[in-house]
């Protein structure tokens, strides 16, 4: 037995394990996709006037279509609500924004916090805090700035928590390029990759999860968990403001309301920096997970595996993997923005190419940057 057929053997078998793992991969995530959409198809809400709740809006800048998603909160049909933005810098440009909001509708009941003190690593989680001596209501529903949603959103997250059993509300989104090539490419980080591999997660039952697109919760809950304090050197507080409610006994709900995200980057160097710091916190919750994420990245595994076992097995295999990588993509177009672009399909095999390069260079190291910090993911979710 010579060591060339060894080697050979060996490479032909990690071919065909390669495009299995894509394949497979790649046709379970379809499975859950569309059972999720059946499963989260919108059903009547219980009788009962629904609670009053208040908006924390944390901000940070004049962004992309920023009156546009803040406005769609001032639009909602719940009877009763109360909207609280923030802002550190009392020069930042959101300001004017909240105050153009403020002369649009006057029957709103709108809060505007600006406050410098820094409480912690996490910037975000110290705007929360001096936000909160302005919240009127228990009700609590935190959204990021970027987000996009309908008129019957606030009514439909805060339902669940009539439960007390209930710890959190929290919502999928799906992207809103803007006129550019890489926001595009960058909507399918969200759409192809991110939010299918939430819904395979949840099909087989688990809630480890929370995301900034949404959280609702009551105030005696975040009291239950040491209130915004116990997030402020944490990375991902989305995540964290979760994972605490599950740690004291309390569940999380996947609402079925999915809401719309700016994606904004016009240029590679913008889109690498934004997904390697969402990656590198992913790894920081999950690094074992992590590490076996490169199977989701359909596209390069299937060519790796033809060129390592070319054959009929990982032929049939490319094509099973392909076409439901395929049927995936379309379908989650038809979820998310309701619109099909034929073709952005072309853009699939550059978009995990891309994906898995992320993934090697969010395996390299920690550390990350956002608006101007620069953090340290670690597993213990600290961000000193």
């Amino acid at each position: 037995m010579s060591s060339n057929w060894l080697i050979d053997t060996l490479l032909h078998a990690l071919g065909i394990a390669l495009a299995f793992a894509a394949a497979g991969y790649a046709c379970v995530a379809l499975w859950a996709v569309m059972k999720g959409s059946r499963k989260t198809q919108r059903v009547p809400l219980r009788t009962g006037s629904p609670q009053p709740a208040s908006i924390l809006k944390p901000l940070h800048g004049a962004e992309p279509r920023l009156y546009e998603n803040l406005r769609s909160f001032c639009q909602q049909a719940h009877p009763e609500y109360q909207l609280v933005f923030g802002v550190r810098d009392p020069d930042d440009p959101a300001i004017a924004v909240v105050e153009r909001l403020r002369r649009e509708f006057p029957q709103r009941s709108i809060a505007l916090a600006v406050d410098p003190r820094v409480h912690g690593a996490n910037f975000k989680v110290s705007n929360l805090m001096n936000m909160l001596p302005h919240v009127q209501h228990d009700l609590l529903v935190l959204a990021d700035a970027d987000i996009y949603v309908e008129p019957d959103y606030l009514t439909r997250v805060t339902a669940p928590l009539a439960d007390p059993g209930v710890g959190i509300v929290t919502c999928l989104y799906y992207g809103i390029p803007v006129r550019s090539f890489w926001s595009r490419l960058g909507r399918l980080f969200i759409d192809d990759w991110f939010a299918p591999s939430v819904k395979l997660s949840h099909a087989f039952g688990s809630t480890r999860f929370a995301f900034g697109s949404t959280i609702a919760l009551r105030r005696d809950a975040l009291q239950a968990i040491g209130g915004f304090e116990a997030l402020r050197d944490t990375l991902a507080d989305d995540f964290w403001l979760g994972e605490l409610t599950r740690r004291a006994d309390l569940r999380t709900v996947l609402s079925d309301v999915v809401v719309g995200t700016d994606v904004a980057e016009s240029h590679l160097k913008d889109l690498w920096a934004h997904e390697l710091r969402w990656l590198r916190t992913i790894r920081s919750i999950a690094p074992a997970g992590f590490a076996m994420t490169f199977v989701c990245f359909t596209s390069p595994l299937l060519l790796l595996g033809l060129c390592l076992a070319p054959g009929p097995a990982s032929v049939g295999l490319a094509a099973l993997g392909g076409g439901a990588r395929v049927l995936l993509h379309f379908l989650q177009r038809r979820i998310s923005d309701r619109a099909f672009a034929w073709h952005e399909v072309l853009l699939i095999p550059l978009r995990d190419a891309l994906l898995l390069m992320e993934w090697a260079a969010a395996l390299a190291g920690w550390q990350v940057r956002w608006r101007g910090q620069v953090l340290h993911a670690r597993g213990d979710g600290s961000a000193p």
